[in-house]
C-alpha cells in the first residue's frame, strides 16, 4: 500500500456522540476531520458514540477534500477492542483510523492484520504521547504500510514525562516524532494549541511546529483553522519551484537533477508532491 500523498495542514475533532455537528466540522475548513471514540467521550457513552460514528461512516462520502478519519480507543483497553470488532463487522468502514496511545509496534500490525484478513483497506494513523511510544517511535513508523501520518500528543506526552506543557520543555519529545515520521516519509501533525483567547500565541506554535519539521498542526476549535491553513501553506513561490521539480524529475527519469545550478536529489520529490497537493485542494476550495 502506498502512503497518500495529501493536505494535513490541519485537523478538528468532532465528537461520535454529537453526530448532527459533523457536516459542520466538515464545512470549517480543516485538512482533516476527526471522529472521536477515545478521551472525548465519557464510558457511559463509547457504544451510542460508536453506533453513531459507524453510521456516519455508512453514508456515502461527498468527494470535498477532507480527510476523514474515526479516533478509536487504545486497542490494549476493552473499548478499543470494542471498536475494531465492530470496524471489522462494517460493511463501509471508516476510510482511517487514529490510534492512540501507541506504545509498540505491535499493536500497529496486529490491527493491520485484521483490517486485511476483514478486507478493509482502511488506512492508519498514530499517535505517539507515551514515553513507551516515544522509545520505539521509529520503529512504529516503520511496521506498517498502512500508516500515513504520526501524531504528537503533546498533553499527555507532558503528564509522562511530567514537564511543563510548553514549547522548550517537549521540545526533545517533538523532534523525536518529527524523525521518526521523516524517516518513514510520514506527515507528521502538531497537537493543537489550547489557549482559544490567545489567536497569536496558536500562530506562533504553528510557526515554531512548522520550522521543526511539522506538517500540521491540530484546533481545537474552528476559529484556528484559517491561522494553521496559512502558516502551512506554501507561498506561490515555492509551489512554482515544486511543480518545476516534479516536472524536471518526471522528464529526466533519474535520481537526480540540477535546477538553477543546485543539485537536487529524488528523495525531495515527496515534499515536492505534498506542496502540490496544497495547492490543488486551494484551487478546489
Amino acid at each position: 500500500m502506498e502512503s497518500s500523498i495529501r493536505p494535513r495542514r490541519s485537523f478538528i475533532f468532532t465528537p461520535g456522540l454529537r453526530p448532527e455537528m459533523y457536516p459542520k466540522a466538515l464545512a470549517c475548513g480543516a485538512d482533516i476531520v476527526c471522529v472521536e471514540l477515545e478521551d472525548g467521550i465519557a464510558s457511559k457513552d463509547k457504544a451510542e458514540a460508536r453506533r453513531n460514528a459507524l453510521a456516519l461512516f455508512a453514508e456515502p462520502q461527498a468527494d470535498d477534500g477532507v480527510e476523514r478519519i474515526l479516533r478509536i480507543n487504545s486497542t490494549r483497553e476493552r473499548f478499543g477492542i470494542e471498536d475494531v470488532q465492530a470496524i471489522l463487522n462494517a460493511e463501509t468502514p471508516p476510510p482511517a483510523l487514529m490510534m492512540p496511545k501507541i506504545k509498540t509496534p505491535d499493536e500497529v500490525v496486529q490491527l493491520d492484520q485484521l483490517l486485511t484478513e476483514a478486507g478493509h483497506s482502511t488506512r492508519l494513523h498514530v499517535i505517539i504521547e507515551t514515553c513507551e511510544g516515544l522509545e520505539n517511535a521509529y520503529e512504529i513508523a516503520h511496521c506498517s504500510t498502512r500508516i500515513d501520518a504520526m501524531f504528537f500528543g503533546g498533553v499527555d506526552m507532558a503528564a509522562e514525562l511530567r514537564c511543563k506543557n510548553a514549547w522548550e520543555p517537549l521540545l526533545y519529545a517533538r523532534s523525536r516524532v518529527v524523525h521518526a515520521a521523516a524517516s518513514a516519509e510520514l506527515d507528521v501533525i502538531d497537537v493543537p494549541y489550547l489557549d482559544l483567547d490567545d489567536p497569536d500565541g496558536n500562530r506562533r506554535a504553528a510557526e515554531q511546529a512548522r520550522d521543526l519539521g511539522f506538517c500540521g498542526k491540530g484546533s481545537v476549535h474552528p476559529k484556528q483553522i484559517a491561522a494553521l491553513n496559512d502558516v502551512f501553506t506554501p507561498s506561490d513561490d515555492e509551489i512554482a519551484r515544486a511543480r518545476r521539480i516534479i516536472s524536471e524529475f518526471e522528464a529526466a527519469d533519474t535520481g537526480l537533477v540540477v535546477i538553477d545550478g543546485k543539485l537536487i536529489e529524488k528523495p525531495v520529490l515527496r515534499e515536492m508532491h505534498r506542496i502540490v497537493a496544497i495547492a490543488d485542494r486551494i484551487s478546489a476550495s
